[in-house]
């Protein structure tokens, strides 16, 4: 499988392949909370295996500046860690009756765009109905359905919580079976 990936001082492409060992990061973006999963594919497994998934609890009552510099240190340092090939973040859905939301969650999805470019991660995004619809086969699942989906696909022992986790564990695991099918 091959993914388009970038390092951080250049604007050229390369091309990368993805294998055993290989990780995928997905990321729930959100000003309080950022749902993160990270998956890895396993030779010999038909399924990417649960490495770690969270979320990075950011200060509510700071100023926005504030908020999406405490993101993109917690995020760097994050993929510092974890060390993933690809990092997968849900699109914006902007309905016309939130439109303020959809440009303040741009926000914090330009803050993790530049976190993973920084870091030279290929990084790649898709919508919250493809995810759904992958992961549940239905593209308006509610936040219940996804966290019993993931649980069960995950073979997690308890209900992913809060339901950021649960959608960034998706985004991961949406991408991966993409990616291993390429």
């Amino acid at each position: 499988m091959k993914v388009m990936t970038s390092g951080p001082a250049t604007s050229a492409t390369a091309t990368a392949t993805l294998g055993p060992g290989d990780r995928i990061l997905g990321i729930d973006p959100g000003l309080s909370l950022t749902g993160y999963g990270c998956v890895e594919l396993r030779a010999g497994q038909d399924e990417p295996v649960v490495v770690e998934a969270g979320v990075l609890r950011l200060k509510t009552r700071a100023p926005m500046a504030f908020r999406l510099g405490q993101l993109y240190e917690d995020l760097t340092a994050l993929l510092d860690e974890l060390e993933p090939r690809v990092m997968v973040v849900e699109q914006v859905f902007s309905h016309y009756r939130h439109v303020r939301t959809a440009i303040l969650m741009g926000h914090a999805r330009g803050v993790i765009l530049l976190a993973g470019q920084s870091r030279g991660v290929a990084i790649d995004e898709l919508l919250p109905t493809e995810v759904k619809k992958a992961i549940t086969g239905f593209g308006h699942a509610t936040k219940m359905q996804m966290q019993q989906a993931v649980q069960w696909q995950c073979k997690l022992a308890e209900l992913p919580s809060p339901p950021d986790v649960a959608d960034a564990l998706a985004i991961a695991l949406c991408a991966a079976r993409r990616l291993m099918t390429a």
